[in-house]
């Protein structure tokens, strides 16, 4: 049964969600077992559902680059000698003046007015734009990172350069293609207090991994940091409840950085046993040949047309998805959903299951996000979740989710810390931004392989 609880605590999001605004995260919580039960074992199969299975790797499909938008304007000397300025303080936004060639700018303020000044702050200019929109580091240094980031539609460069001068405000429209989440003025604030060395680096290397992610996250959004196993409900950049996750294990099971929408809230999900287990593992056989026992562990075996055998875990607290799950098709087919092995929250690394996001007080966040994404009655969560049956509640308004990867960055109680690299992630910025400025291609999308895993759909 659903703790009386839970539902106050919707119903006050709900209602009052901006007083909850500057709140403190909740602390996490031992979620209460079904029907004040522990929850029951999970037979063999299902116990490993997350963790075993096949994975299909699927070739990327061709992605064409957009066109390199650097255009060439007319430059005033004022306004290169502001933009020399600029660039000379970009080291507080975790960038390199050296990319930006100051001395070949101050050379070109130097021989006056004309077309050599047009062509190097133009240059500048654009490059500074695409590291401060887009990120500096190159979609092929970014692993496991499949997010399209936007802003470049919002803020194309010619656009940007051109108001630029036309208000004599070339600092001004640097600054206002930062990110807005607070977490990265906080990366800043401490950049600006780290001596040389790794702790600067990985500062550095987390403030750009906010650039590669949209300027504006949304309202209402879940972001859920990997490295930190922590998932958090969000509503004006501020977190509203905040829930202890399980992510992938490291390798191909490892969680991709993702930026998805939640389309519906499914209390008490189906699972459907990936072929690996139903064929590999003879569960589709042993289940056919005795319909008993498959009721009795809560599966229904289906055989096909074509000889092939469908399995169905039925809803249930044994049910490898918990009781609830979060419908955000992708091509990873990674969700965020329940678990039956709610013990696993309470270890300190969780880097356990087979990619996809376990978060504990599963129901309590769905119900919350079918109240503020869906309008959904607290009577009617209760009445969805305690069912037992099968129940999607389609979301009626965009409802962002944000699978990241911060080795750096504020916990949920807002210290600012490090978090550990589960998935040697942070190699290959660093080594990115140790070397020379790559020109930006206008590649948008990652050519990395999508590992599909074999998992619940």
């Amino acid at each position: 049964m659903i703790k009386a609880a839970w539902i106050l605590a919707g119903t006050a999001l709900v209602g009052a969600a901006p007083a909850f605004a500057q709140a403190p995260a909740a602390p996490a919580t031992k979620p209460a077992a079904a029907a004040g039960k522990p929850a029951p074992a999970v037979p063999t199969p299902a116990a490993v559902a997350q963790d075993t299975g096949s994975t299909t790797v699927s070739a990327p499909a061709p992605v064409a680059a957009a066109p390199v938008d650097e255009p060439t304007l007319n430059w005033t000397t004022k306004d290169a000698e502001a933009l020399l300025a600029t660039i000379k303080a970009i080291d507080a936004e975790g960038l390199l003046p050296a990319d930006y060639q100051p001395k070949e700018l101050a050379d070109a303020i130097l021989a006056g007015e004309g077309d050599a000044l047009n062509a190097q702050a133009s240059k500048s200019m654009s490059w500074l734009v695409e590291d401060m929109r887009d990120g500096r580091t190159r979609m092929d240094k970014r692993k496991g990172w499949f997010v399209v980031d936007p802003d470049v539609d919002a803020n194309p460069t010619n656009k940007v350069m051109a108001a630029a001068l036309a208000a004599h405000d070339v600092s001004a429209a640097i600054a206002a293609l930062a990110p807005t989440h607070p977490d990265y003025a906080a990366l800043k604030t401490a950049l600006a207090s780290a001596k040389p060395g790794k702790a600067r680096d990985l500062i550095r290397v987390n403030m750009d991994r906010w650039r590669w992610l949209g300027r504006d996250l949304g309202k209402f959004y879940l972001i859920t940091n990997v490295p930190e196993y922590q998932l958090r409900l969000t509503v004006n950049n501020s977190i509203i409840r905040s829930y202890r996750t399980i992510v992938g294990k490291p390798g191909k099971t490892a969680t991709p950085s993702l930026a998805e929408t939640v389309e519906g809230v499914i209390f008490n999900p189906t699972w459907t046993v990936p072929q690996s287990i139903v064929k590999g593992e003879g569960l589709g056989a042993r289940l056919l040949g005795n319909p008993r026992e498959a009721a009795r562990e809560g599966y229904k075996a289906t055989k096909n047309g074509d000889g092939s055998v469908t399995v169905v875990q039925q809803p249930g607290p044994r049910n490898s998805l918990g009781l609830l799950k979060l419908d955000m098709p992708n091509e990873h087919a990674i969700f965020i959903h329940d678990t039956p092995n709610r013990n696993l929250f309470n270890l300190e690394t969780r880097a356990l299951s087979h990619g996809c996001v376990r978060t504990e007080r599963a129901q309590e966040l769905g119900m919350t996000m079918a109240m503020l994404g869906a309008g959904m009655k607290p009577e009617e969560g209760v009445a969805n979740a305690t069912s037992g049956k099968y129940t999607k509640v389609p979301m009626t308004k965009t409802f962002p989710v944000y699978i990241t990867y911060f080795t750096y960055a504020t916990d949920v109680a807002g210290k600012m810390r490090a978090f550990g690299d589960i998935y040697d992630r942070d190699a290959p910025v660093l080594a990115s931004f140790s070397a020379p400025r790559a020109p930006w291609d206008g590649q948008r999308k990652t050519t990395e392989a999508v590992v599909k895993l074999d998992n619940p759909i």
